[in-house]
C-alpha cells in the first residue's frame, strides 16, 4: 500500500512564535483568589517589554529551584519585578514590624534565576523588589522598613497614581543608568518602603534619591551586564519623558533585539 509524506506545520505562524533572542523570562508572584490561587503580574511590565522589541515568557514561583536552568536555557535575558516584601530570614535578620507579606517560594525561585543567570553571564533587568532580592540572592541586606529605620522626608512608598513622579534621583555619570535614561539626574515614581542597605559584592551603586536611599545598581562584572532601578519604569513607558523607555531599549540592545 503506497504512503504518502505528511508535511507538519505548526499550529502558530511563524510571524507568531517566540524568536529566542529576544525572549525573556519574567518573574511573577502567586497569590489568594478566593478559593484558588493565581498567577499575578502587573501586565504594565508586558506592555513596556513589547514596546521594545521583547517577548515575556512569565515564570511564578516554582516547586523546584533546579528548574532555574531550563528556564534560562529557553531565553536571553532575565527580568526580576515587584512584589512581596523579601523574606528577612534570607540575610539573617529578624522580621520587622513592618514587614509585609512574604513569598518564600518565590524567594527562593528567584534566588535561583540570579545564581544561574550570574553563572552564565545572562543579562538581567531587576525592578523593584527585583533590586532587592537581586540584592540579597548576591550576599547583601535589606533596610526592612524605610520610614521607621532611616532618617527622611520623602515618602518613598507613595500613595499617588502609579504613573506620577514623586521625587528626584541622581544618576553616576557615565553609569549604564544614566546612558539608558539620557540624563544624570531625573523624577521617578515611588512605591516601595524597603531598600538595599548594604550593598552585595560585585554590584555598585549608580543612583540614589537625594535622602541616600539607593535606587540604582550595576554590575562590576564586566561579563555580567545587570541593570537594577528601585522605581516602576514599566508604568511609565507613555510618559512624555523617554527616561523610563530608555531603559527597557538599554535591555533590547543588550539582547539584540
Amino acid at each position: 500500500m503506497p504512503t504518502y509524506p505528511v508535511e507538519e506545520r505548526s499550529l502558530v505562524s511563524s510571524a507568531r512564535k517566540p524568536v529566542p533572542a529576544r525572549t525573556v523570562a519574567v518573574t511573577a508572584s502567586i497569590r489568594p483568589d478566593g478559593d484558588t490561587s493565581r498567577v499575578r503580574l502587573t501586565a504594565a511590565y508586558v506592555t513596556a517589554l513589547e514596546n521594545a522589541g521583547l517577548i515575556p515568557l512569565i515564570v511564578p514561583p516554582l516547586s523546584s529551584a533546579s528548574a532555574a536552568a531550563a528556564v534560562l536555557d529557553s531565553v536571553s535575558g532575565l527580568v526580576l519585578t515587584g512584589g512581596e516584601d523579601v523574606d528577612p530570614a534570607r540575610y539573617g535578620e529578624k522580621r520587622h514590624e513592618k514587614v509585609r507579606s512574604v513569598n518564600v517560594a518565590r524567594d527562593a525561585t528567584e534566588t535561583a534565576l540570579i545564581e544561574e543567570a550570574k553563572a552564565r553571564g545572562t543579562p538581567v533587568l531587576a525592578i523593584c523588589r527585583g533590586i532587592q532580592i537581586l540584592n540579597v540572592a548576591l550576599g547583601g541586606t535589606l533596610v526592612q522598613d524605610i520610614a521607621s529605620q532611616c532618617p527622611t522626608d520623602i515618602d518613598h512608598d507613595d500613595d499617588s497614581p502609579r504613573d506620577s513622579r514623586a521625587h528626584e534621583i541622581s544618576i553616576e555619570p557615565g553609569s549604564m543608568i544614566a546612558r539608558a535614561v539620557g540624563t544624570e539626574h531625573c523624577t521617578v515614581n515611588s512605591f516601595h518602603h524597603q531598600s538595599v542597605k548594604r550593598v552585595a559584592d560585585g554590584m555598585r551603586v549608580t543612583a540614589r534619591s537625594p535622602d541616600g536611599i539607593i535606587e540604582g545598581l550595576e554590575s562590576t562584572d564586566e561579563d555580567w551586564w545587570v541593570m537594577a532601578v528601585q522605581w516602576h519604569p514599566e508604568e511609565m513607558t507613555d510618559s512624555p519623558e523617554p527616561w523610563d523607555r530608555g531603559l527597557f531599549k538599554a535591555f533590547a540592545q543588550k539582547l539584540g533585539a
